[in-house]
């Protein structure tokens, strides 16, 4: 057997090092395809067992194979139409995104309510009932997109790869999220958690009242992200900032977790369209700093991603984010 002296392996490993940390610098989440995305397609599937309706709002990315997966689910009194900066992107990237409203606790809770009569209508929608629908909504839904994929005859035929499935939402959207990619609730019973979801995202977290972050959080399997701000509160539930931390607290060792604190930001910084009169504007910089450690996140767990990865968890990512702003995370696996 012929060795190599030892100048030139090592001259081959510092190149292989180079090269591998180059491809990483070149790794950008914010970074679009030039391809036009399609129109986004508005479609309403029915659940025959629960007599409900799901409206649904999907992006496909402009490649024609199939792409992973991505759910969102939206606040209380929001609708499949809120938080389109984030499909628009993560779609431009590859994704299918698909958003899904929940009855009972979407925009028809208080567009016809008289205007000081919308916050007792919204806290009066946060109930039991409303919560097991949303967790069973998400498994429905993964159930047509199952039966769509195996549907030759079907415009979304072989569209979507559903052994990467990703699961992201805002608020209340932020709680089912929790409830069906890990959380244990006590008020419930049972555990909701859909096997299928591979790594999860939520927008102003909730640690579900004075239950044991541990206890609610602990079985968590697979990757989460918590994006949260500093003064990202709720009048609905008196949720605090506090509040929202304790989730990335309870969250075992034993998965790769992330939080990201934004610094100054209110509960609409995670969402777009008009803003109420008398709350601060939005910060410009949020958004493409969402986009970035979301982006990557997704192209990490979803795509395997080492780059993307490197990226997230390196200097990069710090350099994207304000000094002002929080960011921690655990892993369970080395990086180079």
């Amino acid at each position: 057997m012929k060795y190599l002296p030892l100048c030139l392996m090592l001259s081959v490993c510092v190149l292989i090092s180079e090269t591998s940390s180059a491809h990483a610098e070149k790794y950008n989440p914010l970074e679009k395809k030039k391809s036009r995305l399609q129109k986004p397609v508005d479609i309403t599937i029915q659940d025959s067992g629960r007599q409900r309706d799901i409206p649904l709002r999907i992006y496909l990315p402009a490649q024609t194979q199939a792409a992973p997966v991505v759910l969102f689910s939206h606040g209380l009194g929001g609708s499949r139409n809120g938080s389109q900066y984030l499909g628009e992107h993560w779609a431009a990237r590859g994704y299918v995104v698909v958003y899904l409203q929940h009855h009972g606790s979407d925009e028809t809770v208080w567009k016809d309510v008289s205007a000081r009569e919308r916050l007792k209508a919204l806290k009066g929608a946060t109930t039991l009932q409303n919560t097991i629908d949303r967790y069973q909504d998400v498994s429905t839904v993964l159930d047509q997109l199952t039966n769509w994929n195996a549907d030759a005859k079907h415009r979304f035929h072989q569209r979507f790869d559903l052994k990467h499935i990703g699961m992201s939402g805002h608020s209340f959207g932020a709680v089912t999220t929790q409830g069906v990619s890990g959380q244990s609730w006590r008020l419930v019973g049972k555990k909701f958690t859909d096997p299928r979801i591979k790594a999860a995202v939520m927008f102003s977290p909730s640690s579900q009242g004075r239950s044991n972050p541990e206890q609610s959080f602990g079985q968590v399997s697979i990757p989460w992200m918590l994006l949260t701000g500093t003064k990202d509160t709720s009048p609905i539930k008196d949720t605090t900032v506090e509040d929202r931390r304790k989730v990335y607290q309870g969250l075992p060792d034993t998965i790769d977790k992330y939080e990201l604190v934004l610094f100054d930001a209110q509960h609409s910084a995670f969402s777009d369209g008009r803003q109420r009169l008398g709350v601060p504007r939005r910060n410009p910089q949020h958004h493409p700093v969402i986009l970035g450690v979301t982006t990557a996140f997704w192209d990490t767990y979803l795509r395997q991603n080492q780059d993307a990865r490197k990226w997230l968890q390196g200097k990069p990512c710090w350099q994207l984010i304000a000094p002002q702003d929080e960011w921690q995370f655990e892993k369970t696996t080395a990086t180079d």
